[in-house]
Order: C-alpha cells, then structure tokens, then sequence
C-alpha cells in the first residue's frame, strides 16, 4: 500500500470517514500566493497536497487549470523552483502528505531516476502523470515504488475491469479515480452510475480510492463518504482564489467535513 501506510491509518482518527487532498498550481498566480494557499489548506485540516509542476499541454485538465498552467509558465516558473518550493513545504507542515502532479515530458527534461531521487529525499510521498500509462512507463513507475515515490494511477468510468486489474499491478498508494469521462473543473453527478463505477473500482484493487473532477463542496464529499477514501478538491480552490483571495481557503476547507 505504502503512501505512509494509508496515511498512518487514516490519521488513526476514526471520525474522520473521508481524507481530503487539494491542489494547486505552483506558480499560479506566484509562490507566494502559493505559500499562502499551502497554509490556509493545511489549517483547514487536509491531509494531502498535490503540487503541480506546470506543463504547457496539461491534456487532462480543464480551462482553470489549463489557463493557470499557462500563467504560470508566462512568469518565469521553472522545474527547479517547484522542487525548491515542495522541498520548502514539505519541512514546513510535515503532518501533511505532499504529492507532485505533471506531465511526462517534465519528468523526461529533469531526468526520470533524478525526478524520483530528489523527490523522496526531501520526502514527497506520490507522484501523479496523466499520460504515462504502464504499458509506457513501467520501468519509470518501477523504479519510482523501489525508491518509495508511490505512483498513483487513474481510473475512468470507461475502464474495463482487465484494464484496472493492470493499471492496479503498477500502482502504489492509492488509486485516483476521475469521477467522469472529460477534463477536470466541470460539473460532475455522483448517481447511481458513479456507485456501480466505484464497486468496480474496489473489486480490481485494494488501494485506497481517492476520486476528483468536480467535486466541489460538502454534499460531493458526504456523498463519497463510503464510496471512496479520499476526495480530491482541484480546480474550486483554484477559483476560490480568484474569485474571493487566499482568506477564503481555511473556511471553505472546513465547510467540506462536518
């Protein structure tokens, strides 16, 4: 399972039935924006971080991501900032899991066995890369559970349970599970479809499930409650930011468990 052993048995906190993970954008709108973001998250009780590194074609993203990619890459953001950064966090809150999140071409420039040494020795836990599949990337994903760097793959709703069977052999961690078919930041409907994709999910593994795209405030994560293990909160607080300034964070964090 490893990603600390679920988090160290979920926190040993029994009433907390869900983990929350956020996200950001390093770089977007500046890392001290970031820094900021980080902070306000963790007081606002999440348990888990994904960290960004922009990527000028992130394909699986949505408008808000996609434009804070872009952004953030127009200012100036380079790789060797975001692991300064995540190397920064990681000592500030070390009761938080920090995860990176990008493309494979990023991991490709820094160098695959050097991406993986320098994130596990300042301690980022997972790794998340949308367009590395298995059949692509085993000898990467790999070399990333040897090193302890847990590789998250992703289910879909179109995933055939042979098809998660496979993408479970390689995976370390947890599993993310997209809650529908497209990008991330739209609208998604958790119905009785969404319960039988999640059945499906737990019989091909036994990781933990985390599920993101669209979930958005307190009802999505009630919801998950019991289908999942974790709720991923992406491209809200994204807005969030926009829209009302970092002061908003900790309260809409809270506002999402009882």
């Amino acid at each position: 399972m490893k990603l600390e052993e679920f988090i160290s048995g979920e926190l040993a906190r029994p009433e907390k039935e869900i983990l929350l993970m956020t996200h950001i954008v390093l770089g977007y709108p500046s890392l001290a924006t970031n820094r900021e973001v980080v902070a306000a998250m963790v007081k606002g009780g999440v348990e888990l971080i994904e960290l960004q590194i922009p990527f000028s074609e992130p394909m699986a993203d949505g408008p808000a991501i996609v434009r804070a990619n872009q952004e953030a890459i127009e200012a100036g953001i380079k790789v060797r900032k975001c692991f300064a950064f995540a190397a920064e966090q990681v000592k500030a809150h070390p009761g938080v899991a920090f995860l990176f999140m990008t493309y494979y071409n990023i991991v490709m420039q820094y160098g695959p066995e050097k991406f993986v040494r320098d994130a596990v020795e300042m301690g980022i836990k997972g790794c998340i890369i949308p367009d590395l599949p298995p059949e692509e990337g085993d000898d990467f994903l790999t070399m990333a559970r040897e090193h302890g760097l847990d590789p998250i793959l992703i289910y879909a709703p179109t995933s055939t349970e042979e098809r998660m069977t496979r993408l479970n052999q390689s995976a370390s961690g947890f599993i993310y599970c997209v809650a529908r078919k497209g990008v991330t930041g739209q609208e998604t409907v958790l119905d009785k479809e969404f319960a039988a994709y999640m059945t499906r999910a737990h019989a091909a593994t036994d990781l933990p499930l985390a599920v993101g795209f669209g979930i958005s405030n307190a009802d999505d994560i009630k919801e998950l409650s019991g289908q999942a293990e974790i709720g991923v909160i992406g491209t809200k607080t994204i807005k969030l930011v926009n829209e009302k300034g970092v002061a908003a964070v900790e309260p809409f964090i809270r506002s999402l468990r009882p």
